[in-house]
């Protein structure tokens, strides 16, 4: 004899939140204090590996800084990996370790590469370095600039980390980098400064100011 059964009625299934309302919620939640660290960190993994110029990343970072919520944390960080894995070599610009002007002129400006280690001379010459959208080799760089009867002019965006060492022989060396704070985040550019009977100066720029 053939049996009958009732077949059940299927269990309903909630459908889950679409993918789109998700991100549209967790646009609008507030930033935290460590959400916005995170943002820095990652701007400056991306700084040190070239993505990012020193006048970009002055700019994102006080951007992130002010951030209200996570929405704008991500607008900061859109065009950039969600991992800072380093760039190729062959991808990235010619690092510059030494520049050098003998009885002439030397300008380092635009989007160039900064060495880890550069070493600046300027023999009855002018050296001008903008380092507004350079970009570098490390958290860490070292510039050292001798002036030999001649002139080293380095600019850098403001809030970056800059300090001046060194020793003036018959010449002077001045760091004018306006009062600001130095960004959280920052990468730290040390300048060894021996000017002998010449100059060494050492001067900011506001982000994003046109290097022109």
């Amino acid at each position: 004899m053939q049996q009958t059964g009732v077949m059940a009625e299927p269990h309903s299934v909630e459908p889950a939140p679409s993918s789109p309302a998700v991100h549209a919620a967790e646009a609008v939640e507030r930033a935290s204090d460590s959400d916005r660290d995170r943002a820095v960190s990652l701007l400056r993994d991306h700084c040190v590996v070239g993505r990012l110029t020193l006048d970009e990343f002055s700019e994102r970072t006080g951007s992130a800084l002010a951030a209200r919520t996570r929405g704008e944390l991500d607008a900061v960080l859109a065009d950039l990996p969600a991992v800072p894995q380093p760039l190729t070599e062959v991808a990235r610009r010619r690092a510059r370790r030494w520049i050098v002007a003998v009885m002439g002129e030397s300008e380092s400006k635009g989007r160039w590469r900064l060495a880890r280690h550069t070493s600046v001379v300027a023999l009855m010459g002018a050296c001008h370095l903008d380092l507004s959208r350079a970009e570098i080799d490390g958290p860490d760089v070292v510039i050292t600039a001798l002036g030999i009867m001649g002139s080293i002019d380095i600019v850098a965006p403001e809030g970056i980390d800059v300090d001046l060492t060194g020793l003036s022989i018959m010449g002077r060396k001045s760091l004018r980098m306006r009062d600001v704070p130095v960004l959280r985040g920052s990468p730290r550019i040390l300048v060894r400064a021996f000017p002998v009977m010449g100059e060494v100066t050492v001067s900011s720029r506001p982000a994003a100011a046109d290097p022109h």
